[in-house]
C-alpha cells in the first residue's frame, strides 16, 4: 500500500504545534515525546476525550496497537481526516481535525470499535463502543457499515443502529438518528444511505430504507420511506421536493487528485 498523503507532515505539525503552545499536551494527556509514530498520535487524538485514568491508557495502548497491526484501518482515518479537513474549511487544516474536532473523533471510535469488532472481540467492542458513548455523546454500533470518506459535522447526538449502512462521502450533521421503526425489525432494519448523500441536523431516518446517492435530506425531517437519488425530501412528513439543485461536496477521489 502507498503512502497516505497525510502521513508525509501530520506527526511533525502536530509537534510543531505542542513546542508553540505548551499548554496542547498538557490539555490532551499526551507529551510531544511520547509521539513515536502515526498510530501513536492518532490513539493519543482519539482517547485524549476520556477521563484520565487507566482506562484511558489501556485503550491508548490498544488503539495504538490496533492502528499499526492494521494498515487498512490507519488508511481509512486518513481518508476520513482528509475529508473532514476539506469540509469544515477549518484554516489549522488535518492537525485542528484530529486535536479538535468532536465529529471526527466520532467517526474515529467507530473506526477503533468496528475493528475489534471484525476481529471477533465482541464483547470488547461494545465495551470501547460504551466508552465513546459517554465521552463523545454519540451511539454508533460496531456492527454498522461505514465507508471512506464519511464526515460527521460536529458528530453531538448521533444515533447510527445496529444495520445501518452508510456508503462512501455522506454528510452527517449533529443530532442525526438512523434508527429502526418498530415494524420491520428484521436483520435490516435500519436506513442505508448510499454514496453522497447528506443529512442535516436533527433529521431522523426510520427502518429498513434507502436514502439514493446525492439525496438531501434537510434538517429536522422524518424520513420513513425511500428517497430518491438526487431528491430532497424536507419537513416532519419527510415531503419529497423532488431533484435538489446541490451539487455535493468534494470527494475523496477528486481531494487525493488534487494532491498528486
Amino acid at each position: 500500500m502507498s503512502q497516505h498523503l497525510l502521513e508525509q507532515t501530520l506527526l511533525s505539525d502536530i509537534r510543531d504545534r505542542f513546542a508553540h503552545e505548551p499548554g496542547l499536551p498538557v490539555l490532551l494527556g499526551v507529551e510531544a515525546g511520547e509521539l513515536i509514530d502515526l498510530p501513536e498520535l492518532m490513539a493519543a487524538a482519539l482517547t485524549a476525550c476520556l477521563p484520565e485514568s487507566r482506562a484511558r491508557a489501556w485503550l491508548r495502548g490498544l488503539t495504538a496497537e490496533l492502528f499499526r497491526q492494521e494498515g487498512e484501518l490507519l488508511d481509512t482515518a486518513l481518508d476520513d481526516l482528509l475529508v473532514t479537513s476539506a469540509r469544515d474549511d477549518q484554516p489549522g487544516g488535518a492537525p485542528h481535525v484530529l486535536l479538535f474536532a468532536n465529529g471526527y473523533h466520532a467517526l474515529l471510535s467507530y473506526r477503533v470499535s468496528r475493528a475489534l469488532w471484525l476481529a471477533g472481540r465482541g464483547d470488547l467492542a461494545l465495551a470501547v463502543k460504551s466508552q465513546f458513548t459517554r465521552a463523545l455523546s454519540v451511539e454508533i454500533w460496531p456492527q454498522a457499515r461505514i465507508g471512506r470518506g464519511v464526515w460527521f459535522d460536529h458528530g453531538l447526538g448521533l444515533v447510527i443502529g445496529q444495520t445501518s449502512v452508510i456508503e462512501e462521502g455522506v454528510s452527517l450533521w449533529h443530532g442525526v438518528t438512523l434508527g429502526s421503526n418498530f415494524v420491520d425489525m428484521g436483520e435490516g432494519r435500519h436506513p442505508r444511505l448510499r454514496r453522497g448523500a447528506v443529512v442535516g441536523a436533527g433529521a431522523k431516518i426510520l427502518g429498513p430504507i434507502e436514502v439514493g446517492a446525492g439525496a438531501t435530506v434537510a434538517a429536522g425531517a422524518i424520513v420513513t420511506k425511500d428517497v430518491p437519488p438526487g431528491h430532497i425530501v424536507t419537513g416532519p412528513r419527510g415531503m419529497d421536493r423532488g431533484a435538489g439543485r446541490f451539487a455535493g461536496f468534494v470527494t475523496l477521489a477528486e481531494l487525493k487528485d488534487r494532491a498528486e
